[in-house]
Order: structure tokens, then C-alpha cells, then sequence
């Protein structure tokens, strides 16, 4: 998955449960600009972000490491 699937399922996650980006960033306590960044893809993603926006949204994450 890249930043931009990524961020699509974010903000999917986040419209099916009928919040704002300003209620989610208030419950992952990141700034609603952090959280619009991620969900458009333009925010380098950083773990402890995305486990506050997964969290806030009741989702889970798998950490998936590739060698070349």
C-alpha cells in the first residue's frame, strides 16, 4: 500500500464513521493539517502519527517490512 492508498482508507474509514477531520486530529491528537497531509498523501508518513489516526479511527495496523 503507498501513502496515497494509504491515506484514501484513512479518510474512507473516517467519513463511514461520520467525523470531521477536526474531530479525528482532536482524538489522534495531531493537528488537522497533519491528518489532511495523510489523507491527500502529501504527509511523510510517521509511525507514532499513524498509529494516533489508526487508533482514533479503530483501526489496526500490520507493519510489513520487504527486502529487495
Amino acid at each position: 500500500m503507498d501513502v496515497r492508498e494509504l491515506g484514501s482508507a484513512l479518510r474512507a474509514r473516517r467519513r463511514a464513521l461520520n467525523l470531521t477531520q477536526s474531530e479525528t486530529a482532536d482524538l489522534a491528537d495531531v493537528s488537522t493539517r497533519v491528518l489532511s497531509d495523510l489523507e491527500n498523501g502529501r504527509e511523510t508518513v510517521r509511525l507514532d502519527i499513524l498509529t494516533a489516526v489508526a487508533g482514533a479511527l479503530g483501526m489496526s495496523l500490520n507493519l510489513q517490512v520487504n527486502t529487495p
